[in-house]
C-alpha cells in the first residue's frame, strides 16, 4: 500500500492542487498503474504553476484598493472555470460532486478563505518579495502544527531547521514591526501587512492539517472542486460588507487574477503526476527570484537587505525540511526491504 506524503504549501488558496494532487486516496499502486516518471516535465510544469500563481499574486496587487472579500470572489470563482474544464476533459466532474463529508469540507473551505482573505489584504499593504518571503513561513507553521495536533514525530534536525526558519521571517518582518513598538506611522499599513501575512501563514497551516486528513477518504477532485465553490460563496457573502466600486480595468485585472489562480492549480497538480515531491518541491521557492524581478519591474520595489538575507534564510531551512523529509522517506523504505515477511 503505498500513500503520497505531500509537502507544505505556502498557500492556503491553492493548497488542495499541491495536497491532493497526487492521486487524492491512498490506494494500491503496482508498476502496470503508476503513472511514467518523467522529471523533466514535472520540473518544467512545477515551475509554470509557480509562474501563474505569482502572476496571480502580481494582479491582485495591481488591482489596488478592491474590498478583500471582492477579491476572493473573484479569484475563487474564475479560478473553477480551467479546473471545471479540465475535469470534464478527464471525466472526473461526476465524481467531483459527490462526498459523504460535506461539513468537513466546508470547514476546509472556510479556513482556507480565511487564510486567503488576510492573505490578500496583506499583499495589498507589503511589497510583493517581502510578501512571498514572510508566507515561507507556513511550511514551518506546518511542522509545528504536526508535532502538536497530529502526534507526527518531529525530531531535531527538523526542528532546528523550523527555528532557523522563523529567524528568516523575523529578519524580513522586523523594519515593519519596529514601526509598531516604536508607535511611529506605520508605513501604509505596512506592519499591519506583517501582522495579516504571519496570521495567514498560521491558519493556512491548519487548512492543510484539514487537507491531510480528507485526502484519506476524498478524491482530488472533490477536494478541489469543493474549495473553490465554498470560496466563491464566502467571498459573495461578504458583499453586504462593502464591495469597492471597480471600474472595466480593474474587473479584467481580478478576472485574470482567478484564471491564473486555477491555472496554477492544474499545472501544480500535473507537475506530481510526473516526478517524486522531493524532486519538484524546492523549485516551490523560485517564487522568491520571480517576486523579486516583477516587483521591481513593475511595481519600483528595490528589495531590502533585510528581504535579502531573511528570505535566503527562509529557503534554506524549506529546503533543508525537504532534503531531510526525503532522507527519512529512503530510510523508511529500505527498513521495509529489509525487513523479515511476518508470520
Amino acid at each position: 500500500m503505498a500513500c503520497a506524503r505531500h509537502p507544505p504549501h505556502r498557500d492556503a488558496g491553492h493548497a488542495d492542487a499541491h495536497l491532493a494532487g497526487d492521486q487524492g486516496r491512498c490506494r494500491t499502486v503496482t508498476l502496470a498503474d503508476a503513472p511514467e516518471r518523467r522529471p523533466l516535465v514535472g520540473i518544467a510544469l512545477k515551475i509554470c504553476s509557480v509562474i501563474a500563481f505569482v502572476a496571480m499574486s502580481a494582479l491582485i496587487k495591481a488591482a489596488g484598493e478592491v474590498f478583500t472579500g471582492q477579491v476572493v470572489f473573484f479569484r475563487s470563482l474564475f479560478a473553477i472555470i480551467p479546473v471545471v474544464l479540465v475535469m470534464t476533459w478527464r471525466r472526473e466532474l461526476r465524481t467531483a460532486f459527490y462526498t459523504k463529508r460535506p461539513v468537513s469540507h466546508i470547514l476546509r473551505g472556510l479556513v482556507g478563505v480565511a487564510s486567503m482573505g488576510l492573505g490578500f489584504f496583506a499583499l495589498t499593504r507589503l511589497p510583493l518579495p517581502e510578501w512571498v518571503a514572510i508566507n515561507y513561513a507556513q511550511p514551518l507553521i506546518v511542522v509545528v502544527f504536526s508535532a502538536i495536533f497530529l502526534g507526527e514525530t518531529v525530531r531535531i534536525f527538523r526542528w532546528t531547521a523550523v527555528a532557523v526558519g522563523f529567524v528568516g521571517v523575523v529578519i524580513v518582518s522586523w523594519p515593519k514591526l519596529t514601526l509598531i513598538t516604536s508607535g511611529a506611522d506605520l508605513g501604509q499599513g505596512e506592519a499591519v501587512g506583517v501582522v495579516a501575512v504571519l496570521a495567514a501563514a498560521a491558519i493556512s497551516a491548519v487548512a492543510m492539517l484539514l487537507v491531510r486528513r480528507l485526502v484519506l477518504t476524498e478524491q482530488s477532485a472533490t477536494i478541489v472542486f469543493w474549495f473553490s465553490a465554498t470560496s466563491t460563496v464566502a467571498g459573495l457573502a461578504t458583499l453586504p460588507f462593502g464591495w469597492s466600486p471597480i471600474d472595466a480595468t480593474q474587473a479584467v485585472i481580478l478576472i485574470a487574477a482567478g484564471l491564473c489562480g486555477g491555472v496554477g492549480q492544474i499545472l501544480m497538480t500535473e507537475s506530481y503526476r510526473h516526478a517524486d515531491m522531493s524532486t519538484i518541491a524546492p523549485f516551490e521557492y523560485t517564487s522568491m527570484i520571480l517576486a523579486i524581478i516583477i516587483g521591481y519591474v513593475i511595481f519600483a520595489e528595490v528589495p531590502t537587505i533585510y528581504t535579502l538575507v531573511g528570505g535566503t534564510v527562509v529557503v534554506g531551512a524549506g529546503l533543508f525540511i525537504i532534503w531531510r523529509e526525503q532522507r527519512l522517506g529512503l530510510q523508511r523504505a529500505q527498513a521495509r526491504k529489509v525487513s523479515p515477511p511476518q508470520g
